[in-house]
């Protein structure tokens, strides 16, 4: 992996020649350096080495009158799926890089590569060599932000002969695992976003410690988030004359410890001063799928926490569940320094499941054929589940930039785990019932109306409309942009007609060229009207008893919908429901409607043949 060819060498260049220029540049002394005529081989300790000695040699140095060249040295069989890409922008969105990568096929993995140079490097695997291929054809020297980019061809051991796999030691890591980097602080290119993922600490806080938490002008939590390098989103404008506030602290797992930790010795201090005696537990909020795991069987892993640590923990009933509020209040009682001891080992479990499930989702989404999810930036900053602004109990709030929400990895694999579920979102058996397709019916067409800025019209459309048909083709879909009702609209509506699957897929990729063709700023997340037609008899049940059911929705989704109520029917009896917000939450919005009008039918269908009395009953 850190083996250099240097090319275009003069014949009189000398080892020594060599070994001088690397110390004038201040690289490390090589290992190895083979010298041949006209070109040499020369092995550096580690990937940065390697790395900064072709930023700064290669097309930039003259030796004995000739410029240099310097890359990898990558044996042709073992070029096929991985490159290396750098001089990226180094505050570059991720979602933005995702969705260039993804025009020239499927990324199985982007690792960021820890580095002294200024500019980000990445590594980055595709499914099959002909699009690492393609991609360094079409990326190398591809202008972005003012930089230009640099691909290399990186050491592929997946395609070398069995005999040349590489071996691992005893107690050791096969050279693939090693040189990655550490966790970066949320929203740089940090550690390889395959196993790296941001899992929120979420605890409930007395509304009386709300004000001392956040301190005079915000000072106290600031200084929180500056010691323990965590971003602390305290919910106090959520729940209006709730006993209990929801706090999301998203850092590494030792930094949302050391914020816990704060934030119950600023509570406990406050109580002191106020001469409060009843006691302050720690509150831990879990979603419910990962409770379980946490319990253990017949109680074992909370038993074994109690024990460790010396607290007391009580968990919530699944009784105060509802399908709005999915998260169970994990309740440890004990002096502080053994609920902080607690709240390690809580947490540890409460990862190791989402890692889990996380591990699931993947191997789920390969039954979609086609679908990126990394492409669509689900766990991009570009495209969060819910919007900035957080959300009450039972809605997550917005995840770090790059990070993987927990709750959408729930709601993925709840959908997964219930055949109905998923081929009501997107189209597809479960793996158990792929065997028998041909029996199944095919999946109902959909349409949505989708809202996109006027100026975008072109980058969506493409040169001679070649964007538009590629997408349609990705998506399986019909996309088609409705006429301007006039020259100074400022909102175009893209008609999608497709399965829900096809809607997934074009509505995401639609999202993630707006973000890509900076339509919205760095620091704007993309957020799109969509309008679905539902029977007139829906409607009712969409807004519910009170609006109850809409506004439930809105919880859930973190979208806003919309019923408007003054409609009158087209000729097929269908009114607009509008759904605004972020992909993922105009998504879960648009399956839950779909739900909600695919019970209203069964129950019509129910009525009906309640209603007919057959022949065999009528004598």
């Amino acid at each position: 992996m850190n083996k250099l060819h240097f090319g275009n060498l003069s014949p009189s260049v000398t080892v020594e020649d060599l070994k001088e220029l690397f110390g004038e540049r201040k690289l490390p002394v090589a290992d190895q350096v083979l010298l041949k005529s006209g070109y040499a081989f020369v092995d550096f300790p580690d990937q940065n080495s390697a790395i900064k000695a072709i930023e700064t040699l290669s097309g930039k140095v003259e030796l004995h009158g000739k410029v240099i060249e310097v890359d990898y040295s990558v044996p042709k069989k073992l070029r096929s799926r991985k490159i290396q890409i750098r001089n990226i922008p180094p505050h570059l969105q991720w979602e933005v890089l995702d969705g260039l990568l993804a025009q020239y096929g499927t990324v199985e993995n982007v690792e960021q590569v820890n580095t002294d140079t200024e500019t980000a490097v990445v590594n980055v695997t595709y499914a099959t060599k002909e699009e690492a291929k393609e991609a360094i054809e079409k990326l190398t020297g591809h202008q972005l932000e003012d930089y230009s980019f640099k691909l290399s061809y990186i050491v592929d051991m997946d395609a070398a002969p069995p005999d040349q796999a590489p071996r691992t030691r005893r107690g050791g890591r096969s050279s693939r695992d090693q040189g990655n980097c550490p966790p970066g602080p949320s929203g740089d290119f940090g550690a390889p976003r395959s196993r790296q993922h941001d899992f929120p600490l979420r605890m409930l806080v007395p509304t009386q410690y709300v004000g001392a938490i956040i301190g005079k002008e915000g000072l106290t939590i600031k200084n929180v988030t500056k010691q323990t390098q965590s971003k602390v989103d305290i919910h106090r404008k959520e729940n209006a004359g709730a006993a209990e506030k929801p706090i999301t602290i998203h850092s590494t797992p030792d930094g949302c410890s050391s914020a816990c930790r704060m934030i119950l010795d600023i509570m406990q201090k406050e109580a002191n001063e106020t001469k409060t005696t009843e006691d302050i537990p720690l509150k831990i909020l879990a979603h419910n799928s990962l409770v379980g795991r946490l319990i253990g069987k017949e109680g074992r892993n909370l038993k074994k926490i109690e024990e460790d640590t010396g607290v007391t923990i009580v968990i919530s009933s699944q009784q105060d569940l509802t399908i709005y509020n999915p998260e169970r209040t994990i309740m440890v009682k004990g002096s502080l320094e053994a609920s902080c001891k607690a709240e390690v080992e809580i947490m540890k479990k409460l990862r190791e499941a989402y890692e889990n499930d996380i591990a699931a989702m993947n191997q789920q989404a390969n039954l979609i054929p086609g679908l990126n999810l990394n492409a669509l930036g689900i766990f991009s900053s570009g495209l969060p589940v819910l919007p900035p602004a957080g959300g009450p109990r039972g809605a997550l709030p917005q995840m770090a930039p790059a990070g993987y929400n927990p709750y959408f990895v729930c709601l993925w694999l709840h959908f997964q785990s219930h055949s109905s579920h998923l081929s009501g979102m997107y189209g597809v058996p479960p793996a158990s019932a792929i065997t028998h397709q041909h029996s199944q019916q095919a999946p109902e067409q959909e349409v949505v109306y989708l809202f996109i800025p006027t100026q975008a019209v072109g980058a969506l459309i493409g040169k001679k409309g070649q964007h538009i048909k590629q997408l349609a083709h990705f998506a399986g879909a019909s996309i088609k942009i409705a006429p301007a009702e006039s020259p100074d609209v400022t909102e175009r509506m893209v008609i999608i007609t497709g399965t829900p699957e096809a809607q997934f897929k074009a509505q995401g990729r639609i999202f993630g060229k707006l973000k890509e063709e900076n339509f919205f700023s760095a620091k704007e997340e993309v957020k799109l009207e969509a309008q679905i037609k539902v029977p007139s008899t829906a409607a009712g049940r969409v807004i519910g008893k009170g609006g109850k059911t809409v506004n439930e929705l809105q919880n859930l989704t973190s979208a806003e919908v919309i019923v408007p109520r003054d409609q009158t029917p087209d000729e097929n009896d269908e009114v607009f429901v509008k759904i605004s917000g972020h992909f993922f939450a105009s998504q879960t919005a648009q399956r839950k409607i779909r739900e909600i009008i695919l019970q209203v039918k069964q129950q019509e269908q129910k009525h009906q043949q309640a209603g007919t009395v057959s022949p065999h009953h009528s004598k």
